[in-house]
């Protein structure tokens, strides 16, 4: 079992970034997700079946982060501000 993350910030977003990704049908300006899987396939899968917004096509533009669940690992850290 792995732990998929994807997180995508558009604080910056702007007419010349045209061509970013827009991983959520929500206006938003950080999106993170988090899925548990054995393969990346598997994690979009889940993705598609839940209905809740996210974009797969555009979620498989960005590189996920990876966690395999044999061994300790901080999956988890935010820090938000200036």
């Amino acid at each position: 079992m792995k732990v998929f993350v994807w997180r995508h910030n558009r604080k910056y977003h702007s007419y010349s970034m045209i061509n970013e990704p827009n991983v959520h049908q929500a206006m938003y300006n950080d999106a993170v997700l988090a899925v548990a899987a054995d393969s990346l396939d598997e994690a979009y899968e889940m993705i598609e079946r839940r209905s809740e917004g996210w974009v797969v096509e555009e979620l498989k533009r960005l590189e996920p982060k990876i966690f395999d669940l044999t061994c300790p690992a901080v999956v988890f850290q935010d820090v938000r501000g200036s």
